[in-house]
């Protein structure tokens, strides 16, 4: 495996061609010290250690030596509070509560949601909570709070919650969709179980009544299908669906797509990209291309944003990203994660390998 030049300790490639300069990549390195990738190398966050962290794609929140909360937004680091917490982290929101009260951030700015809270789910730009003083479910959207519904028989967090909707039902067993501060009427269905599969601007149920198929598109409901299906998910303003002769269909704009008529064993759709095996090869369908991956199905494999990064026939690590596939490392038993268009490689020496925009950086 090649590298381009180190500068001391860091790899430093910086290239006015870079497309994604913002977003982080936390990661503890080989001196335990706390870092964060950006703009091409690893700058410190903490250099005591930290108890735990949680990450999305432009914030990381994290319990320091101390026992503090604090927030890094790749800009600068924030203290939160000393006292002891439980806190959720999305791509850009994170929520946090002590004792009974629920508090957010949001672009720099701290908002109290409730002093009366106790489950709460943070999405990446809506957090769902519940709110114990009247009985009620609330959202936060664009920077405004908003009761969704008040529970007369005992408050439970009943909501299917998408990146940026959210499913739930009223007393009389109707469900609604909230999706850009607007609400929808699904229907009412009163001991029926329903699978509702959300994405982002999407969301997708079977009819327990008719047995149709159903797509929640950007306000819109649309019939997909009048026959049963086996299966479905939803991404980012599509969804994915198997029928009843193990079809596999893409599904966008009110346009279908066949991906695969071979009654695939295994499939997957998260945000923007959809995979699965036909005849032993994994495919993905990115970018409205099906393109084939490996020949083999991986052992382990994580999606996010338009990138696959997958544990490779020979143990080590690949990822398929802008319609290629690259050898990240052969070291075996190597961790990853993704982070915006970046692929973050944990070797088990504690290094680090960064994969962004087609260039590969170690620490």
């Amino acid at each position: 495996m090649s590298f381009p030049q180190f500068t001391g300790n860091l790899l430093l490639f910086l290239s006015t061609t870079l497309t994604y300069a913002q977003g982080i990549v936390p990661t503890l390195d080989f001196n335990n010290f706390f870092v964060s990738f950006q703009d091409g190398y690893f700058r410190p966050i903490e250099i005591q250690p930290i108890v735990s962290y949680k990450a999305g794609d432009e914030v990381v929140a994290y319990i320091d030596t101390r026992g503090n909360l604090k927030l890094y937004d790749g800009k600068e680091r924030i203290d939160v509070t000393t006292l002891n917490v439980d806190y959720q982290v999305s791509d850009h929101l994170m929520a946090y509560k002590i004792a009974n009260g629920v508090r957010m951030w949001d672009a720099g700015k701290f908002t109290p949601l409730t002093n009366f809270g106790r489950e709460f789910i943070v999405k990446d730009s809506i957090i769902v909570y519940e709110d114990t003083r009247y009985q009620s479910l609330n959202v936060y959207w664009n920077q405004k709070m908003e009761s969704l519904v008040t529970i007369t028989n005992g408050l439970s967090m009943n909501a299917s919650i998408g990146e940026n909707l959210v499913v739930y039902k009223d007393n009389s067993n109707t469900y609604f969709i909230f999706w850009r501060g607007q609400k929808f009427e699904v229907g009412t269905y009163n001991e029926e179980q329903l699978n509702f599969q959300l994405g982002t601007d999407v969301m997708c149920f079977k009819d327990p009544y008719t047995q149709s198929f159903y797509v929640f598109d950007s306000g819109v409901f649309q019939e997909v299908e009048s026959f049963p299906i086996k299966q479905y998910k939803a991404g980012r303003g599509f969804v994915v669906y198997e029928d009843m002769n193990g079809n596999l269909w893409h599904y966008q704009g009110g346009q279908k797509t066949a991906l695969s008529n071979f009654s695939s064993e295994f499939w997957d759709v998260k945000d923007d990209i959809c995979i699965w095996m036909e005849n032993s090869y994994l495919f993905a369908f990115s970018n409205g291309q099906k393109i084939q991956v490996a020949t083999y199905r991986p052992e382990a494999y994580q999606l996010k944003n338009n990138v696959l990064v997958f544990r490779n026939i020979i143990g080590g690590v690949s990822a398929f990203v802008d319609g290629k596939v690259n050898e990240l490392t052969t070291v075996q038993h190597a961790d990853f994660n993704i982070f915006g268009n970046k692929v973050l490689v944990k070797l088990p020496n504690q290094t680090s390998i960064i994969f962004m925009n087609g260039k590969l950086y170690a620490n």
